[in-house]
């Protein structure tokens, strides 16, 4: 293997922001926070929007997040449901 060509393999701390929950796993994910670990060591931190704690997949609750709307321009934009309305 070449030397310094390859990125540093290392414990990183990834938190879930809709939860809260954090988890440690090695990673080669760069990092420009820290946080300190349960062991006291400080470690990178990436923050992350969804992990198995908050996924429907893993939870089994389904819970719709739709913060900017996307259905209704989704709707909005290709006229769906107004065949129907000018049909009648």
């Amino acid at each position: 293997m070449k030397k310094n060509i390859h990125p540093e393999y290392r414990p990183v701390v990834f938190m879930d922001t809709s939860t809260g929950t954090r988890f440690i796993l090695n990673s080669t994910i760069r990092a420009k926070e820290t946080t300190k670990w349960e062991d006291g060591n400080e470690y990178p931190l990436v923050k992350v929007e969804i992990s198995s704690h908050s996924h429907p997949f893993y939870t089994g609750k389904m819970k719709f997040v739709d913060s900017a709307g996307r259905v209704e321009k989704f709707t909005k934009k290709y006229k769906w449901g107004k065949k129907e309305e000018a049909a009648q």
